[in-house]
C-alpha cells in the first residue's frame, strides 16, 4: 500500500519520500502516514517524533490505535498488488480525531483520486469485513473453481469471461444477478455438482455447502415476481510509514 500511495502522490505532482524502514520518525515533516499491518500501527506511531499529524491506513482500526495523539486515517477501498493500484475513483474511509485532522484525510484522498466517504469507529470492522468477502474471498472462490475446472483439463482462463460477467451483472443488478442451477431450483443437478466436487476436489466440500446454502437463501430473498431470478439465463441480466511536510511526502512498508 505504501509504494502505490507514494507512486499515485507523484503521478498528481506531491513530491513524495519513502517508502522509509522500521524506525522512522517522521522528523521534519507534517504528516506521516504509517501503511504497516495492522498490529504494528501502535508500536509504529510510538517511534513518529512529537509535532507530525500521523495517520494510518487501516481499514478495520480506529484512530485510538495511534495514543493519544492528533490523528487521521485514509483506507483505500481497493485491492493492492504488488503492481500497484489505480486509485482514481475509488472509495476511500476517511477519519480524523478533530475537524483539521480529518480535512487533511479528506484532502489527501482526493488528491489520490480517491472518493472520501466517512466510516464511524464503531463501523469499522464490518466495513472491513465486508471489503475482506468482496476482495479477497472472491480470490479464494475463483481460484477454487479453477481448481475444479483444472480436472476436467481446462484453465483457469475459461472462467475469466464468466466470473467478469457476473460480477458486473451484480454491480448493476444486485441480488436478482443471480443465476444457475440453485437459482432455478434444478435440485438433481446441484446435487450432481456436489459429487463430483466431492469426488474430485474433497477439500471444497465444505465451501460449496455454505456457497449452496447462502445461494438458496438469496434466491428465496428476491424470488418474488418480475425478479428474474427463477428464470434467467446464464450470462444474462437484466508494513510501512509516510509523510508529507515541507514539500514531500512518504510511506514506508515495513519488512
Amino acid at each position: 500500500m505504501g509504494s502505490a500511495i507514494v507512486a499515485a502522490l507523484r503521478v498528481a505532482g506531491v513530491p513524495a519520500t519513502g517508502p522509509h524502514g522500521r524506525g522512522y520518525d517522521g522528523a521534519g515533516d507534517a504528516v506521516v502516514l504509517l501503511c504497516v499491518p495492522d498490529d504494528a500501527i501502535g508500536v509504529a506511531a510510538q517511534q513518529i517524533v512529537p509535532g507530525p499529524l500521523v495517520g494510518h491506513c487501516s481499514g478495520a482500526s480506529g484512530l485510538d490505535v495511534l495514543g493519544d495523539r492528533s490523528g487521521m486515517s485514509v483506507h483505500p477501498l481497493m485491492t493492492v498488488t504488488r503492481q500497484g493500484a489505480d486509485f482514481a475513483g475509488v472509495w476511500a474511509a476517511v477519519a480524523g480525531s478533530d475537524r483539521a485532522a480529518l480535512a487533511i484525510a479528506s484532502s489527501l484522498a482526493t488528491t489520490l483520486g480517491l472518493r472520501p466517504v466517512r466510516v464511524d469507529d464503531a463501523d469499522r470492522p464490518a466495513y472491513h469485513a465486508a471489503a475482506a468477502i468482496a476482495a479477497n474471498f472472491l480470490v479464494t472462490l475463483e481460484s477454487a473453481a479453477a481448481e475444479l475446472m483444472s480436472t476436467a483439463g481446462l484453465d483457469r482462463e475459461v472462467l475469466v469471461p464468466l466470473a467478469t460477467a457476473a460480477l458486473q451483472n451484480w454491480a448493476r443488478s444486485g441480488p436478482s444477478a443471480l443465476t444457475g442451477p440453485v437459482a432455478r431450483g434444478d435440485t438433481g443437478t446441484v446435487a450432481l455438482h456436489r459429487r463430483v466436487v466431492a469426488e474430485r476436489t474433497p477439500h471444497l466440500v465444505g465451501l460449496f455447502d455454505a456457497l449452496v446454502g447462502a445461494s438458496q437463501r438469496l434466491a428465496a430473498a428476491d424470488s418474488t415476481p418480475g425478479s428474474g431470478i427463477g428464470s434467467a439465463e446464464p450470462g444474462t441480466t437484466g508494513p510501512g510509514s509516510g509523510s508529507t511536510g515541507s514539500g514531500s511526502a512518504a510511506t514506508t512498508s515495513a519488512p
